[in-house]
């Protein structure tokens, strides 16, 4: 272990298990691309501030694209002293230029270089999700305009509530993605800050330009406070927490569609490719890719309590708990690029069995239309709502008793409304069209086909823009 960057104040050797669990390379190598980019920049600095001579920081640049070549062709070799990603690069990069190597570090600490490291490979992370998250967008929307008036039953509480469209409950969860996107952006934007230049916590003592540094790593600034850059876990929260969101609304999509695939609902059909049997039942046919997505939820929700525990008690500096900051987030970041693919495939492949949603409407899911008919003939609502109550109550008795010709509200003659209410007429039977009842929701975001062809429009917009901007 003799290429300990530490290792001059120490005369023994350390302990084997001390150094497993003090290495974090096994982690952090990941970072491979983010820690040669973050020294390339540094020696520009170093050489830029006189600090080395052009050609010393030319030769440096050199030697760390070299050690690039060798991960990119996966021919870099981790020797056993290698603590963590900086080691190994400078380790490296010292046997490719000889001692020359030792001065990249002058002026930085691991501490300044790992938050660097670490804020770099996030807003890549990030860009990532957001791609990945854009094609279950564009699963959703595709089946959206597939359905605009394909109707179903709507649900609150797990109970039949009222009609609306199959395209209305796709974009239901497409705007929960974006408000994901959003915050991932957002996240994105406050991590973007460059740490590199604090040193350990007092700042470097060679006269970096460090707002040059931040342009040349494409930072938008440069961190203001040398201790708080240092010690600054808050963008690793943040990933965290948007990654468990990201995760809770993937895990609700995966939930109604394991309803609404088993043979109680029968609304959607899984693809093969998504699905999985059992090893000893012959006729199953189980949603596992989707129970995998609620179950990662899970699993995401506890990084995100774990770093949080981590950070709260620590004071205003490094402290050797941090390393165990990178885990949790790459752990997300795989998970999320692994879930947000296959729902998306899922979301892609399903058959919608449209006559077995049409089938599942009943009647009782007009009360609120029922209710509504009264109001336009001039009865307050909370009134309406009361004599429709009573209406449902009297169908509810003619179930239960098997009286013939009253086991559906619609069943209801004009003779039993108007025993609840005078304001019943004829025309009272319009009520019982499930289209028409969809349509009259034409309120701004409500499931009428118009407004959910409005949502589709909206939504191509925000994705047709996703995609100019990928193209820039």
């Amino acid at each position: 272990m003799t290429n300990l960057l530490w290792g001059g104040r120490f005369d023994g050797k350390v302990d084997p298990l001390a150094h497993q669990l003090n290495q974090s390379l096994s982690v952090d190598q990941r970072m491979w691309r983010e820690d040669v980019a973050g020294s390339v920049a540094w020696a520009g600095a170093l050489g830029a501030a006189g600090v080395v001579t052009t050609e010393e920081a030319d030769r440096l640049q050199t030697g760390l694209r070299q050690v690039q070549t060798e991960f990119e062709a996966g021919s870099f070799a981790f020797a056993p002293g290698d603590e963590d990603i900086h080691t190994a690069v400078e380790r490296r990069l010292t046997e490719v230029i000889g001692p020359l190597g030792g001065k990249l570090h002058t002026g930085r600490s691991r501490n300044d270089q790992v938050a660097t490291d670490f804020r770099l490979w996030c807003r890549s992370a990030i860009d990532g999700i957001t791609g990945f998250t854009r094609q279950l967008q564009t699963a959703l929307v595709l089946q959206a305009e597939a359905h605009v008036s394909t109707l179903l039953p709507g649900y609150t509480h797990v109970q039949r509530a009222q009609p609306i469209t199959f395209g209305h409950w796709c974009l239901a969860h497409f705007w929960a993605l974006e408000r994901d996107l959003d915050r991932w952006h957002a996240t994105q934007t406050r991590l973007n800050v460059m740490p590199l230049g604090s040193a350990a916590l007092a700042g470097t003592a060679y006269p970096i330009d460090r707002s040059a540094l931040a342009g040349a790593l494409g930072f938008a600034r440069a961190s203001e406070n040398s201790l708080d850059a240092i010690s600054d876990r808050d963008f690793a929260a943040e990933f965290l927490f948007d990654a468990a969101l990201t995760g809770t609304h993937l895990s609700r999509l995966a939930e109604a569609l394991i309803l609404y695939s088993s043979s109680e609902f029968g609304f959607v059909t899984m693809a093969d490719a998504y699905s999985t049997g059992s090893s000893i039942m012959p006729q199953k046919k189980n949603p596992d890719m989707l129970e995998l997505a609620r179950g990662k939820a899970g699993t995401l929700l506890g990084a995100l309590t774990g770093l949080l525990s981590t950070l709260k008690g620590l004071p205003s500096a490094y402290d050797k708990d941090l390393q165990e900051d990178k885990g949790g987030v790459f752990a997300a970041f795989d998970v999320l690029a692994t879930m947000l693919p296959v729902v998306a495939g899922c979301v892609a492949t399903l058959t919608v069995n449209i006559d077995r949603m049409r089938a599942a409407l009943d009647p009782m899911l007009l009360a609120t239309e029922l209710a509504d008919y009264l109001v336009r003939k001039g009865v307050p609502f909370r009134e309406a709502h009361h004599v429709v109550g009573a209406a449902v109550r009297l169908v509810e008795n003619g179930r239960a008793a098997g009286t013939p010709g009253l086991q559906k509200l619609s069943d209801l003659t004009l003779e039993h409304l108007r025993d609840l209410h005078a304001a019943f007429e004829a025309d009272v039977v319009t009520v019982w069209d499930f289209d028409a009842a969809v349509a009259r929701r034409t309120a701004s975001g409500g499931t009428s086909p118009d407004n959910v062809r409005a949502q589709i429009a909206a939504a191509r917009q925000i994705l047709d823009a996703a995609a100019r901007e990928d193209k820039r």
